[in-house]
C-alpha cells in the first residue's frame, strides 16, 4: 500500500516536492546529454575540475528552468490529470517560493558557467532558459508548432557540454545538436498522442491536434525518425567515428524508425505510441554512449 503524501514526514515531503518542482528526472537527462557533449568535445587530457563546474552550472540552469516553467503553468497544470498533483497546483508549495527557487537556480547556473567555464557555455545556458520559458512555454497555447520551437532549447545542453570542453562550436558540435533536436520530435509526438486529452483540457495546442486516427502524428514521427537516422550517421561519414559506431547507429536508428512506422500504421494505437515513447528513451543514451565510445 502506497503512503499518502500527507502522511510522509515533512522533510521527505519537502524534498519530494522540490525534486518534482525542478523535474529531477528531466534535469538528469539534460545533465547526461551535457556530459556526453563534454566527453565528445574534449580534445586532449580531461580537466575534471572543468567538467564538475560545467555539470554544476548545467544542472542548476536546467533545474531553474524547470521550476520557472511549472510556476508559469501552475494554473494549466491544475487542469490536467497527469500534472494536477504537482506541488503548485496541489497547493503544497507557494507560487512565490517556486518563482524564487527558479530565478535563484537559473542565475546561479549561468553564473557558475560564466565564472568557472567560459562565456559561450554561459550564453548557451542563458539562451536555453530564455527560449524555454519566454518562447516555448507561451507558444504552447498559441500554435501546434510550439514543439518544434521547444526542441531548440532541448537540444542546447549537449552544446553547453561541448563548448565547455572545446571553447567553440564546429560542425561536429552542430551535428550533436541536430541529433538531439530530431530525437525530441518522435519522443514528444508520442507524448502528445498519449496525453492528447489532457493537453486539450488545458488548452495546449499540440502537433496531434485535430488528428483523429493518429495518421498525421505517426507520419510526422516517421519523417523525423528517418531524418534522425540520416544525421546520426554523419559522425562516421565526416568526423572519423568508427565503423562500429556507423553500424550501431544504423541498427538503433532503424529500430526507432520501425517503432515510428508501427505507430503510423496502428490507427492511433495507445500501445504503439507508448512503445515509441519507451523506445525513444532507450535510443538516446544508447546512441550517445556509442558516440562516446567510438570517438
Amino acid at each position: 500500500m502506497k503512503t499518502a503524501a500527507r502522511d510522509l514526514p515533512r522533510p521527505a515531503f519537502a524534498a519530494a516536492d522540490f525534486a518534482e518542482l525542478v523535474k529531477a528526472r528531466l534535469s538528469f537527462l539534460t545533465l547526461a546529454t551535457a556530459m556526453a557533449g563534454f566527453a565528445l568535445g574534449v580534445d586532449g587530457p580531461w580537466s575534471y575540475l572543468l567538467l564538475s563546474a560545467a555539470m554544476a552550472g548545467t544542472a542548476l540552469s536546467a533545474a531553474g528552468a524547470a521550476a520557472l516553467n511549472q510556476w508559469w503553468e501552475r494554473g494549466y497544470d491544475a487542469l490536467m490529470k497527469r500534472t494536477r498533483s504537482r506541488p503548485l497546483p496541489a497547493g503544497r508549495m507557494a507560487s512565490s517560493d517556486a518563482l524564487l527557487i527558479g530565478v535563484v537556480l537559473s542565475v546561479c547556473g549561468v553564473a557558475c558557467l560564466a565564472l568557472f567555464v567560459n562565456g559561450l557555455s554561459a550564453a548557451l545556458a542563458a539562451a536555453t532558459i530564455f527560449f524555454y520559458i519566454f518562447v516555448y512555454t507561451p507558444l504552447k497555447r498559441i500554435t501546434p508548432f510550439n514543439t518544434i520551437v521547444g526542441a531548440v532549447p532541448g537540444a542546447l545542453p549537449p552544446l553547453i557540454g561541448w563548448t565547455a570542453a572545446r571553447g567553440s562550436i564546429n560542425a561536429e558540435g552542430l551535428t550533436l545538436f541536430a541529433i538531439l533536436f530530431l530525437w525530441q520530435m518522435p519522443h514528444f509526438l508520442a507524448i502528445a498522442w498519449l496525453y492528447r486529452g489532457d493537453y486539450a483540457q488545458a488548452g495546449f495546442r499540440m502537433l496531434s491536434e485535430g488528428d483523429e486516427d493518429g495518421l498525421v502524428t505517426g507520419r510526422q514521427a516517421v519523417i523525423y525518425a528517418l531524418a534522425l537516422l540520416a544525421v546520426s550517421l554523419l559522425p562516421s561519414v565526416f568526423f572519423g567515428y568508427s565503423a562500429v559506431y556507423f553500424y550501431g547507429a544504423l541498427v538503433l536508428g532503424g529500430g526507432f524508425v520501425a517503432l515510428a512506422g508501427r505507430f503510423a500504421c496502428s490507427g492511433g494505437s495507445v500501445p504503439a505510441a507508448r512503445a515509441l515513447f519507451l523506445g525513444s528513451i532507450a535510443y538516446l543514451p544508447l546512441l550517445l554512449g556509442l558516440m562516446v565510445l567510438a570517438r
